[in-house]
């Protein structure tokens, strides 16, 4: 921390992305691998430094959403097989061969692109099939009156020679809730994409890799977990089933008391004067606001930890401040560190608070927050991807 303001920062506990790691791949056997899901710069926990990690606990894949993120990845020394979940245009077939990057196919006509333009290369492009089963997304269509279409473009696709298709995939739209009709869909995907993945097999298309189990998966079906799985959030410690597992949170935003003062009763804080004080009333300064991804829709709702337990956010999160109440924690100091979510207090709750999900809170820790990698309680490692000369 001595070369990095100490402002505001995220502490990124690779021990704790050891241990869920370890809780997950012991959950679905030695024999199901897993994937390391590092997209969105790892749901903003730092790509580069969670994948070296999940490269040396021997994850199966790696999973970016595009090129741009697999590129900087390689750029970094990654040599572990990295699967791009999104699109990438067929004239970029020459830099996923360059880089060794394994395409998700998401229909025939993308399939007959990339097969071409792999052949104008001299090369073969490895893919993994996507099969859409109701996630109505990306994907080969399947369902209903689909089915037989999209089974043959799969097959056409798998007896291409300038592919090669060593897997089949689909995603669950709602394997994370709960509910009969939620299950229901759920087991129908998982029915349709194995009944798919059978029609292929009849046609001589066989895959290395079968996976569907997303976190939702991972937790409520574990049958569904086939030959790898993808537990997204959950890797990170977060979402639904993350603390009935054991595993624990590897992201603590964290920040600093910068100024205290005591306001009189009747005073007005922050903007749109919404918080009153009704007494003195000892107030904390926090530089941490809606632009290091404290959402301002948190404001007047939430509680932050300090030293002295839980402190009341006061009136609205600015851009770059927040205030919050220090009546009754006297220990609390300029330089008090403050825990906005992390091991102390969950980010599932403060995003149930905001009204959204754990990955939109981590993924909006902006970038002028650095990230402090921790292990053995040790720092090693720091990254800020302001541009510092």
């Amino acid at each position: 921390m001595e070369q990095l303001l100490r402002r505001t920062w995220a502490e990124i506990d690779l021990d704790a992305l050891e241990h869920n790691f370890q809780i997950l791949q012991d959950r679905v056997g030695a024999d199901t691998g897993v994937v390391g899901v590092v997209k969105a710069d790892a749901y903003g926990h730092g790509a580069l430094q969670t994948a070296r990690t999940l490269e040396k606990l021997g994850a199966a894949y790696l999973a970016v959403s595009s090129l741009d993120e697999g590129r900087e990845l390689r750029h970094s020394g990654i040599t572990m097989p990295i699967l791009i979940l999104g699109h990438t245009p067929e004239e970029y077939v020459p830099q996923l061969l360059t880089y060794n990057m394994t395409q998700a196919i998401t229909c025939e006509a993308k399939a007959v692109a990339y097969n071409e333009a792999a052949a104008r290369c001299g090369g073969v492009l490895r893919c993994h099939i996507k099969v859409d089963t109701g996630m109505s997304r990306l994907g080969f269509l399947c369902a209903g009156r689909h089915f037989e279409e999209g089974v043959a473009g799969a097959a056409h696709a798998c007896r291409m020679p300038h592919l090669d298709v060593e897997g089949i995939f689909t995603h669950f739209a709602v394997s994370d809730e709960p509910g009969t009709a939620n299950e229901a869909f759920t087991r129908q995907q998982f029915d349709l994409f194995c009944r798919f993945v059978t029609a292929l097999e009849s046609r001589g298309c066989t895959f290395r890799f079968r996976h569907c189990a997303n976190s939702g998966a991972v937790v409520n079906y574990p049958e569904m977990k086939l030959d790898m799985v993808r537990p997204g959030i959950l890797l990170y410690g977060c979402g639904d089933g993350a603390e009935e597992l054991g595993l624990r949170p590897v992201m603590s935003l964290k920040t600093t008391v910068s100024t205290i003062k005591v306001f009189d009763p009747d005073c007005t804080i922050s903007y749109g004067r919404l918080y009153r004080t009704d007494r003195p009333t000892r107030t904390g300064v926090l530089p941490i606001g809606y632009a290091d991804g404290f959402f301002r829709c948190l404001s007047n709702r939430c509680s932050v930890m300090t030293p002295d337990g839980p402190a009341r956010v006061l009136g609205r999160i600015c851009m770059d401040m927040c205030m919050i109440d220090l009546n009754d924690k006297p220990r609390v100091q300029v330089g008090s560190e403050v825990e906005i979510f992390g091991q102390h207090s969950r980010v599932d709750d403060l995003a149930a608070l905001a009204g959204t999900i754990p990955y939109e809170l981590t993924c909006a820790v902006s970038k002028r927050v650095p990230r402090v990698y921790l292990q053995g309680g040790e720092v090693v490692g720091t990254e800020l991807r302001l541009y510092l000369e």
